[in-house]
């Protein structure tokens, strides 16, 4: 998944759905396709919704979910975070690797291909960035989330950052779609109030730019959960 407004996000570049259950190797294919088919970013910037959470936070571990051309791994890793980057796609996670070496930045950015709906990594982690989750294929999202969540340490942070409104150049110009609002998208996951609180909960509006060059007011949807204990 592609995080960078300067390219196309990952549902904004799907032609459409594809199988219903796909497996893991069919996910892969379709991901290597579309990435292969995207010159490989030279400079692939972070989302503007991490820079304005990470940035007053202190390095830790962070576990990118969806890392496509590595916008938000390379700047997390470059303030000192150690990052686990993980994309169903090994064309993206190359390019992020080989992006990490020649920054300096090998050391702290493990980009690893792996279909995330199948399992995550047993580690620990300070943040789980998730923009823009979001796949044709069937993927039950709330599963991996929570086992996400869970993998945080006290302290630790799940920032989830969905679209909120349908941008002109999104594959997905259905004009019934509906977005689950941020309340909606942790409400499911049922994390207890003695544990976890909603740092952030809302919708902000923002100029980003299209795969072409055009610019539009899109809406983000933006769910930020601390873990207390």
């Amino acid at each position: 998944m592609d995080h960078s407004d300067a390219a196309p996000h990952r549902d904004d570049t799907a032609a459409h759905p594809t199988e219903a259950h796909p497996s893991g190797k069919d996910a892969a294919r379709y991901w290597d396709s579309i990435h292969a088919r995207r010159p490989a970013p030279t400079d692939p910037r972070p989302n503007p919704r991490l820079v304005e959470t990470v940035t007053p936070l202190p390095p830790g571990d962070a576990l990118d979910l969806g890392c496509g051309g590595g916008g938000d791994a390379l700047w997390l890793a470059d303030r000192g975070w150690q990052v686990t980057a993980l994309d169903v796609s090994a064309v993206a996670t190359s390019r992020l690797a080989r992006q990490a070496r020649a920054r300096g930045l090998a050391d702290r950015i493990t980009a690893t291909a792996q279909d995330i709906r199948a399992a995550l990594p047993d580690l620990r982690f300070d943040l789980v960035n998730a923009h823009y989750f979001h796949t044709p294929y069937a993927q039950d999202r709330t599963a991996v989330l929570r086992s996400a969540a869970d993998l945080l340490r006290p302290g630790g942070r799940l920032l989830v950052v969905d679209h909120g409104s349908t941008a002109p150049w999104s594959w997905n110009q259905d004009p019934d779609v509906r977005y689950p609002t941020p309340r909606e998208v942790v409400e499911p996951l049922r994390l207890s109030p003695t544990r976890w609180r909603v740092e952030r909960a809302d919708t902000p509006h923002r100029i980003a730019a299209g795969p072409d060059g055009r610019t539009a007011e899109v809406i983000d949807h933006v769910l930020l959960v601390r873990r207390i204990t």
